[in-house]
């Protein structure tokens, strides 16, 4: 059997954490076997979905890397089928019309709840047929009343639900649109799903859906309901936790590889491993690994793999994510150094991708002003001798290179006899604005000769009017 999954948003909204595990979790079951992702927008709910929401899955998904091989299909697009197959199901007595009100609806449920009892359609349409002239209707699928559904979940294990506790649902809207319950059996079955794999919050579906299936002589797949994310205080993930659109960790300076090996662990282990390349994580991930308990999101830990994958990842490679937060905190790098030469320079010093762009700005951008914490405790009086014959060393070097610029500097320091310290830290200052940078050997052969001499010249001025005032 070939295995064919989907990922199935509704577009009403950006691609959440919780979406985007999802998507991994199908994605990477196909990918294992061979086997087909199918991406599927379920907009159905015309009020609610819009473009703007679509886009910003798709740019989601292409974002992470999960690439589909069949899609974007559109449920709007397939009204027409859903119909055909309602009009079947009406023509084999196996779906039916219900004249009810809203208000008869309500006192339904008003009745049922006053008795302590479940509210439900009580089917009071199932077996009428004197049908009023020119009254709105619902068409509903004639739910099997005894017996039970049963199937294994692949997280869940095995579920049993009497069909005597569900009620006859609605599969086509008095507006003549088909409901989400019905689309989804159809296009899991005219797509060839084989698994589905989708949120916890869908468990109480699957049981009509399977229903739904058999009617229709159509095969079932198997299901996997993978439980919520809980934010750090355990409470259901939200806004309030932080970041919950997948674009917003990209906004932030994340990788994708770090969010995708952060979601995969979210309820899935192998072992105690905590790194997967995407290669380990097709070869050993399992549906029936996924644990049963609701996970919690850990920032900090989100945090330490983004930190490893900016030191990890090929720097060109961390440049291609790189480009839309340089281009975010417009720093133009046409003028400078190979920007992947610097991202090997700083990779150790930051936790994403936003910081590493703000500490690099010197290396493009000439400042006019010191770190004032720096400038006071560094480019005071005492330092202007050491930076000025340092100038001099660095001005005279013809072949500029990490060895003979560190040349120089120890030089300095041993014809004055003074600590590295005391020619370091002002040189630090003078060519960078700030007391932080990787060390200077690496630093001044990224800034240049000429740029690196022009601001030691710039902090002697500093140092010259600070002696005056």
């Amino acid at each position: 059997m070939t295995i064919k999954t989907r990922f199935a948003p509704s577009p009403t909204g950006y691609l959440h954490v919780g979406g985007a595990r999802t998507a991994l979790y199908s994605w990477l079951i196909a990918q294992a076997q061979g086997g087909e992702f199918v991406l599927r927008i379920e907009d159905t709910d015309l009020e609610r979905s819009t473009q703007e929401a679509i886009d910003a899955i798709l740019e989601g998904m292409k974002w992470l890397g999960l690439e589909w091989t069949e899609g974007p299909h559109y449920q709007t697009k397939r009204f027409d089928r859903y119909k055909s197959l309602i009009q079947q199901l009406i023509e084999q007595d196996k779906a039916y019309r219900c004249y009810c009100t809203p208000e008869e609806l309500d006192a339904m449920r008003e009745e049922q709840m006053a008795k302590g009892e479940k509210p439900r359609y009580t089917g009071v349409w199932r077996d009428r047929t004197d049908y009023p002239e020119d009254q709105p209707y619902v068409i509903r699928f004639r739910n099997p009343q005894e017996g039970s559904v049963v199937f294994e979940d692949h997280v869940r294990g095995r579920i049993e639900v009497q069909n005597a506790e569900l009620d006859d649902l609605i599969i086509l809207r008095s507006d003549g649109s088909p409901t989400y319950n019905f689309c989804v059996v159809v296009d899991d079955w005219d797509m060839g799903i084989t698994h589905v794999v989708r949120g916890e919050d869908h468990v109480n579906n699957t049981p009509r859906q399977i229903n739904i299936l058999k009617a229709l002589d159509a095969p079932i797949p198997e299901y996997a309901h993978v439980s919520m994310i809980l934010g750090d205080d355990g409470a259901k993930l939200s806004k309030r936790h932080g970041a919950v659109s997948v674009m917003q960790y990209r906004d932030e300076g994340y990788l994708p590889q770090a969010l995708l090996n952060y979601l995969v662990r979210l309820g899935w282990s192998h072992g105690d491993q905590e790194i997967f390349s995407l290669q380990e994580m097709k070869e050993l991930f399992k549906l029936d690994g996924i644990n049963k308990a609701a996970s919690a999101f850990n920032t900090e830990k989100l945090v330490w793999l983004n930190q490893h994958y900016i030191k990890s990842t090929p720097a060109a490679e961390v440049a291609e994510h790189l480009q839309w937060h340089l281009d975010d905190q417009k720093l133009d790098i046409s003028n400078g150094p190979a920007i992947e030469a610097v991202i090997t320079a700083q990779a150790e010093r930051v936790k994403t991708l936003k910081e590493l762009v703000e500490i690099s700005r010197y290396y493009y951008e000439d400042f006019t002003e010191f770190d004032a914490k720096a400038a006071k405790k560094h480019l005071r009086p005492v330092a202007a001798e050491p930076l000025a014959l340092v100038k001099d060393k660095l001005a005279a070097i013809t072949d500029w290179s990490e060895a003979s610029i560190q040349a120089a500097i120890n030089e300095t320091a041993e014809e004055l006899e003074i600590g590295m310290g005391k020619v370091g830290m002002p040189l630090r200052v003078a060519t960078t604005g700030s007391g932080n940078s990787p060390s200077l050997d690496i630093t001044l052969n990224l800034i240049g000769q000429a740029k690196s001499v022009q601001r030691i010249g710039q902090a002697l001025t500093f140092i010259e009017q600070r002696e005056k005032s």
